[in-house]
């Protein structure tokens, strides 16, 4: 599979955590597609939200065990990538979320 900048993120992630990094440290943290590297991740977010970014970090989180009745099963995994941009950058579009 090709990555393009819209089949490399997923989704940004909203939670609390991120909210404070995202206010505190200019970092942005997305879903990206499995298979997408450090380099994908920052020329996906470069050219979608043209912004410059400074750091990309990666993460594969696995996906947690859950049970419905007798049967057993888990998440899938995902990847999470943690964009750091450059000072004075901000994405407009998310920061409305």
């Amino acid at each position: 599979m090709i990555l393009t900048p819209e089949t490399t993120i997923v989704r940004p992630i909203v939670t609390e955590k991120a909210e404070t990094a995202k206010s505190g440290q200019n970092k942005y943290v997305f879903q990206v597609a499995r298979q997408a590297n450090k380099l994908d991740v920052r020329k996906a977010v470069e050219r979608y939200f043209r912004v410059k970014v400074a750091k990309v970090a990666v993460v594969n989180v696995s996906g947690k065990p859950k049970r419905m009745g007798a049967f057993k099963g888990t998440r899938p995994d995902w990847k999470k990538a943690i964009v750091t941009l450059k000072p004075g950058q901000k994405i407009e579009m998310l920061e409305r979320v």
